[in-house]
């Protein structure tokens, strides 16, 4: 174990139940369950991997103690009848194999419970809610939208004193079910506006009897909850339940000092321990990542120790923590288990990797808002860097008794360094060409927009560096080379072709595409960047290159907040990903930026969570968004374009970027297999997809091409 993050991994307890570390898998809603709420192998795999990767607990995700009534999404795991417990018992049975603890998140959706409104059932809720108002729903795309709303207007069903009553026994009848099946605790969600959660806000519950008005009235279902799961389970059995320490952005909605008075209340009502979250406004965009799952790093931990501070049991806290930070914390008494999320969908062995002190093999969550968005989508969780989270269960196996394949992969972008480091791992002789002199490719010019992308880039070259991969930089691959090196399989990496559109005055001194801004940004050049650019720009450029400071994307990020060669006026033609998030990266840096495009809904290639926030900022940041622009043309000092309404617009500018026109490019492809090449194309090349399309391409045909790969030399990919 290593001494910098002992307190991590140290032991720890909930009750009786004993824990070998303090990383607690926190609970997910997934959909991986099957479509009639039984647990079958898909989750059962999904929880597996965990168990193996070394986390102490695994919290399941929203396991409906009502289903179909309460649920929230499709393939919701089922708790509310005893035909479940097959499954589920499985499920327990495969975790301990593993000497991992799993305890049951037991749920009802009530108000958020919109899934289940499709099957005709009402939600529950302790009033009639106000109107949701806010930006939530301009940032979808159409069909994103028809997914996520689905075609019926829900109802809701105020509960009187029998309903209550009627999820008191439901509460208490899962807790009972989850003991059978094997489960080691059982967490309550009283969180995130789901049905417990709803009677404690004061923005939500509205009544006048008893469960209604000061806070001893509104935590009244959760106590009475508490009461039947300990007399279901026993005084010994560890239980505990999720508690918003507020409602942010929720006017009149739970503050942190009613969070502090419901932790002594659900201490003295019996819980062994307290999950500590948070919820928002629903209808403002930007907080779906701005409470239980939070874009600032350690978001919550402070409100978490407030409450570790007024109560005598553990507590579990959560939300964008680094494994450094929650040792230095946990240390400092502030709470005492971390609850980990998108850090183990992207890695579900960092427990594993960090007992064994290999913490720089970690895979890094990017932020990117895959895995949570899909919940937003109805669609089984997955994520952009680690392309077998959600497909556990079809992981193929290493077959027996073949020879080991020669492969040459193409391209040193995220999808050829992904493939060449599977294939090296499964056992292959790998060559990667790369053309340039060093391997990123545009994941490089991504990470200078989105920091978050470099921890993936820093990954990815560290795994080629361990690896047997022999890199050749500066390499551009011919027919004649590949023939020389004689590949059994040839992978195409080798991203997109990014054409200019043809916009009128697109070839004005002033504009630039996405390959200038790219090539200007990293100490690269062009014949157009030479055309385009000044002697000064130049001679940045080239000592930059000369120097390796343009390697240093740090540098690169901070320098350019002092010096850019462009104007204070900047408009970019394009509102998909790349425009939006350089148009993030110029306003940081002093620009007045305009983003103009033809689409009606900016964003496409951001997941949906992540296009909520970042659009929402770029407001802030007082970037102008014109959508459905038509006869978009550029000139000396402006670009041109008309709104929907037909008025004329000319934003002043002094430099123009077009990000857009990017399309696939299987020329390179075509070519080698018309040579008679074995040749797989990945990632751009096939059709932009961005990071999780190269990653997921690259694990697919290194899967293919293992397929035939013995067993006796394979290693873990």
């Amino acid at each position: 174990m290593g001494s910098s993050l002992a307190h991590l991994l140290s032991p720890g307890s909930i009750g009786r139940m004993a824990l070998a570390n303090r990383i607690v898998v926190t609970a997910m809603g997934v959909s991986l369950s099957e479509a009639d709420g039984t647990c079958g192998d898909r989750l059962i795999a999904y929880h597996s991997e965990q168990a193996k990767g070394g986390a102490a607990l695994i919290i399941t995700g929203v396991t409906g103690v009502a289903w179909p009534v309460g649920a929230v999404q499709p393939n919701q795991t089922a708790l509310s009848d005893d035909r479940f417990l097959p499954g589920l018992r499985r499920l327990t049975d495969a975790v301990h194999a593993h000497g991992t603890k799993i305890a049951a998140q037991l749920h009802h959706g009530g108000l958020v419970a919109g899934y289940s409104a499709q099957d005709g059932h009402p939600l529950w809720a302790p009033s009639i809610p106000d109107p949701v108002t806010g930006d939530f729903g301009d940032y979808f795309l159409p069909e994103e939208m028809a997914a996520f709303a689905g075609a019926v207007m829900p109802t809701v069903k105020v509960l009187d004193k029998n309903d209550i009553a009627a999820a008191v026994r439901q509460f208490g009848e899962a807790a009972a079910r989850a003991k059978a099946a094997g489960f080691d605790a059982i967490e309550i969600h009283s969180g995130h506006g789901y049905l417990l959660s709803s009677f404690i806000s004061p923005k939500t519950n509205k009544r006048t009897d008893e469960y209604g008005g000061p806070l001893e009235n509104r935590i009244r279902f959760l106590i009475e909850v508490i009461a039947a799961i300990r007399a279901a389970v026993g005084a010994d059995f560890p239980v505990w339940c999720k508690l918003d320490s507020r409602e942010i952005g929720k006017v009149g909605g739970i503050v942190i000092e009613d969070a502090i008075r419901a932790a002594r209340m659900v201490e003295s009502a019996g819980v062994d321990a307290i999950t500590v979250t948070a919820y928002h406004d629903v209808g403002q965009a930007k907080l779906h990542s701005g409470s239980n799952i939070p874009h600032e790093p350690n978001f919550n931990l402070s409100y978490a120790a407030q409450i570790k501070a007024a109560v005598n049991i553990p507590i579990i806290a959560s939300g964008r923590v680094e494994p450094e930070v929650a040792d230095a914390r946990i240390r400092e008494g502030a709470f005492d288990f971390l609850a980990m999320g998108r850090k183990l969908l992207a890695d579900p062995h960092l427990p594993r990797k960090l007992a064994e002190g290999q913490s720089d093999d970690v895979r890094p969550c990017i932020y990117c808002y895959t895995c949570v968005s899909t919940a937003y989508l109805r669609e089984p969780t997955r994520c952009a860097v680690n392309p077998r989270t959600g497909f556990e269960f079809a992981a193929p196996a290493q077959s027996q008794g073949a020879e080991r394949k020669r492969v040459v992969v193409i391209g040193g972008g995220p999808g050829g360094m992904e493939s060449a480091r599977r294939l090296d791992a499964g056992g292959h002789q790998v060559v990667l060409l790369e053309k340039s002199d060093r391997l990123g490719g545009t994941l490089r010019f991504a990470s200078l927009a989105y920091a978050a992308n470099e921890r993936l880039l820093d990954w990815l070259r560290r795994q080629i560096e361990k690896s047997g991969v022999d890199v050749r930089l500066g390499t551009t691959a011919s027919p004649e080379l590949l023939r020389s090196l004689q590949p059994d399989v040839v992978v195409v990496a080798t991203g997109a072709v990014r054409g200019m559109p043809a916009i009128p005055g697109n070839d004005l001194p002033h504009v630039f595409s996405g390959d200038d801004m790219r090539r200007m940004m990293l100490g690269e050049t062009s014949s157009e960047l030479v055309r385009k650019t000044g002697v000064m720009t130049r001679l940045a450029t080239k000592l930059g290159a000369a120097t390796g400071v343009t390697a240093n994307l740090d540098f690169v990020r901070k320098a350019t907040h002092q010096w850019m060669p462009l104007g204070k006026r900047v408009v970019i033609i394009g509102g998909e990903l790349v425009g939006l998030e350089l148009a993030e990266f110029l306003s940081e840096r002093g620009r007045a930026v305009t983003v103009v495009d033809e689409t009606q809904r900016f964003g496409k290639g951001l997941m949906v969570v992540r296009r909520m926030r970042l659009l929402a900022e770029l407001k802030e940041h007082g970037v102008a968004l014109h959508t459905g622009a038509t006869d978009i043309r550029i000139d000396q000092d402006a670009v041109h374009f008309a709104s929907p309404s037909g008025a004329a617009h000319a934003i002043p500018a002094d430099h123009v970027i077009v990000a857009k026109g990017a399309s696939g490019d299987l020329a390179l492809a075509d070519q080698l297999k018309a040579e008679g090449f074995a040749v797989h194309a990945i990632g751009d090349a096939t059709g932009v997809s961005y990071i999780e399309g190269a990653i997921r391409d690259a694990a697919q045909t290194a899967d293919a091409i293992n397929a035939a790969t013995s067993g006796d030399f394979a290693k873990h990919a």
